[in-house]
C-alpha cells in the first residue's frame, strides 16, 4: 500500500472530492490522468519531494479514487471535471495555484487556465494532449509500435479484432496493456515502479468515458472534449509542456504542436523518460518545475 498524506473530503458541486495535502509554500495542484479513470495515487510517493518548499495538493476527481461517485457513471463529464476543479481551488482558498496536469489532467488544466485564469498561477502539461485528435494519434502510434516491435502480440490483437472484440474487452485490454513497458518507458524495468493500489482506477468508468473501442476509435466523453489549439494563443498564464523523449504514445513531435499554436509555451524534453517522468526522472523533472515556477510572476 502507498503512503498517503493527511486527507479529507471537500464538498463541491453537491458531491465530495477526496483531497490530500503536504508541505508549506506556494500551492501546487496535481491533476491526474493515466486515462480519465485514474486517481491521484499515480503521484505517490514521488511528489513528496516538492513538499519541502511547496504545498502539494492531491485530488481525486468525481467517481475516481477515494472521491464520491454518482449512481450513474455517465453523469461524469469533462465539463463537470473542470467545474469541480475550479470550485475545489476556490473552496480550498489556494488561488492562484500552480497546476500540474498529467495526461487527461492537462486537458482540465488548459480549460481552467483559459476560462478561469484568476485561479491559475502557471500551467505545466506533462505528457498531455490538446485535442481529441491528439488522443486518437496517441493510440495510433501505440498500435504501430506494437505491430513493429511485438508482432506476435499484434497478430493476436488482429485476430480478436476480426472476431469483433472491442479494445476494452478483457483479453484485448490485457494484450494492449502488456505493451506498456515498451511504449511508455525509457527503461522497461521502471514499469515496476509505477504506483498502484486497489481502487486506483475506475475501470467501469473507463469505457464509458473514452469509448469501448478507444484504442482504435475514440468515443464517449473524450470525443466531446474541446480542441484547445485555436485558443492556446489566449493563454495569459505561463505554460510549460513536459515531454518524454522515449514516450511512444504522446511522443515529442506531438508535444511540440502546442507551440505551433502558442509560441509562448515552453517545451522541456526529459531525455531518459517515457510517459512517466515523475517515475523515471523525478529529480530532473522537479528541477525543471522549480525553475519554471521561480520565473513565473504571481
Amino acid at each position: 500500500m502507498l503512503h498517503h498524506p493527511t486527507g479529507r473530503f471537500v464538498e463541491v458541486g453537491g458531491h465530495r472530492l477526496w483531497t490530500e495535502s503536504e508541505g508549506e509554500g506556494p500551492a501546487v495542484l496535481l491533476l491526474a490522468g493515466f486515462g480519465p479513470a485514474g486517481s491521484h495515487a499515480i503521484f505517490h510517493p514521488f511528489f513528496s519531494q516538492l513538499a519541502t518548499d511547496h504545498r502539494v495538493i492531491y485530488a481525486d476527481l468525481y467517481g475516481r479514487g477515494r472521491s464520491e461517485a454518482p449512481d450513474d457513471l455517465r453523469d461524469i463529464t469533462f465539463a463537470g471535471d473542470v467545474a469541480d476543479v475550479a470550485a475545489l481551488v476556490t473552496t480550498l482558498g489556494v488561488a492562484p495555484v500552480h497546476l500540474y496536469g498529467f495526461s487527461y489532467g492537462g486537458l482540465i488544466g488548459q480549460a481552467l487556465a483559459l476560462d478561469h485564469p484568476e485561479l491559475v498561477w502557471s500551467l505545466a502539461l506533462a505528457n498531455s494532449l490538446h485535442s481529441p485528435e491528439m488522443w486518437q494519434l496517441n493510440h495510433a502510434n501505440i498500435n504501430a509500435e506494437i505491430a513493429r516491435q511485438l508482432p506476435e502480440t499484434w497478430e493476436r490483437i488482429a485476430e480478436l479484432r476480426r472476431d469483433g472484440h472491442a479494445s476494452t474487452d478483457p483479453e484485448l485490454r490485457t494484450l494492449l496493456g502488456s505493451a506498456a513497458k515498451l511504449v511508455r518507458f525509457y527503461n522497461p524495468d521502471n514499469a515496476a515502479r509505477l504506483p498502484s493500489e486497489p481502487g486506483d482506477r475506475n475501470m467501469d468508468l473507463y469505457p464509458l468515458f473514452v469509448g469501448a473501442d478507444v484504442d482504435f476509435i475514440i468515443g464517449g466523453e473524450v470525443a466531446k472534449i474541446p480542441d484547445f489549439r485555436p485558443r492556446l494563443k489566449e493563454l495569459s498564464r505561463p505554460a510549460l509542456v513536459l515531454a518524454g523523449r522515449y514516450d511512444r504514445a504522446l511522443y515529442p513531435a506531438l508535444q511540440r504542436q502546442f507551440t505551433e499554436h502558442a509560441p509562448q509555451i515552453a517545451v522541456q524534453v526529459l531525455e531518459r523518460s517515457g510517459s512517466f517522468a515523475h517515475v523515471e526522472e523525478p529529480d530532473t523533472l522537479f528541477a525543471h518545475l522549480r525553475e519554471f515556477w521561480a520565473s513565473t510572476p504571481s
